[in-house]
């Protein structure tokens, strides 16, 4: 037992770039900057207060149309800094705000990587978006990326009014990246498989057919245990971290959107009805849509 806890600890460790990719520091005026993003992007930058002490970084990146914003948690070999030019282009394309962060130890984030770190650290950025932004859980997505599935479904599992969660090459646990068991083992880390039960909104789940580093299995397991599924997306031929080089992936995601808007305004309506019987028709702005097709 005490190989395997070390297997998993070798094989699934956390590989911040090294040395970091981006610095933060404040312009004169006391602004915090993040170093190569310039002002007209729209983005802000935080230090953030974590449970365990720690100052992360974390970045908001405005859409002015934006219905939804996206708290988005990165995989475990990269930092923000190598991330910033795929949240301008996902904000563009889907009209969402961005949330994103780097989780302890990594770029320019106080502390030491771990999974209960990972865990704080998504936690004080949902703090962050309800309480600096005044963010909704019905406005709020979900997005975890390999690694960042963890503390996507940790967060998930806790907040009943979500709007959605996106799982992109997730894992179902760590041991199960190395091993295929059906039990989950009290030594595991990151125990998506029993998380995702507890998740109520709708799940979104995206894998490569060909991922090297987790199987698909672990993806099309994650959507058959979710309660609400929306359709998953299988790119054919794709690995683990290259999905978004496939048109599908952001095509599948504009349609995804859409989708949560259309949901998200039905319940909105079927609230004004049950709350305003004198309302006996509602027109639907049928020419709604997100990005170009």
């Amino acid at each position: 037992m005490g190989n395997v806890t070390s297997g998993v600890a070798a094989k699934f460790a956390f590989f911040p770039p090294d040395p970091p990719t981006y610095d933060v520091h404040k312009d004169d005026g006391g602004k915090l900057v993040f170093s190569g993003v310039t002002a007209d992007k729209n983005m802000e930058v935080h230090l953030l207060d974590t449970k365990a002490g720690n100052k992360i970084v974390a970045t908001f990146w405005r859409h002015p149309f934006a219905r939804f914003t996206l708290l988005y948690s990165h995989g475990n070999a990269a930092d923000l800094g190598q991330m910033h030019e795929l949240f301008i282009e996902l904000r563009a394309h889907l009209r969402v705000n961005i949330m994103s962060y780097d989780y302890s130890g990594y770029g320019a984030s106080a502390g030491k990587p771990s999974e209960f770190n990972t865990y704080y650290d998504i936690e004080a950025v949902y703090n962050c978006l309800k309480n600096d932004y005044e963010i909704r859980q019905e406005d709020l997505i979900l997005y975890g990326q390999s690694v960042g599935s963890g503390p996507t479904l940790h967060l998930g599992s806790r907040l009943q009014k979500l709007r959605a969660v996106v799982l992109h090459s997730a894992i179902l646990s760590g041991i199960r990246v190395l091993y295929p068991v059906k039990l989950t083992f009290w030594f595991d880390i990151f125990k998506n498989i029993d998380k995702i039960r507890h998740v109520d909104c709708t799940v979104l789940v995206i894998h490569g057919t060909d991922d090297e580093i987790v199987d698909l299995s672990h993806g099309k397991r994650l959507w058959e245990l979710s309660k609400e599924k929306y359709d998953p997306l299988w790119v054919k031929g794709g690995g683990h971290c290259n999905l978004e080089t496939y048109p599908e992936y952001i095509k599948h995601l504009r349609k995804f959107i859409n989708a949560m808007e259309k949901l998200s305004l039905g319940k909105q309506t079927k609230k004004q009805l049950t709350s305003n019987p004198s309302i006996t028709e509602v027109k639907h702005n049928k020419c709604l849509r997100f990005g170009k097709r």
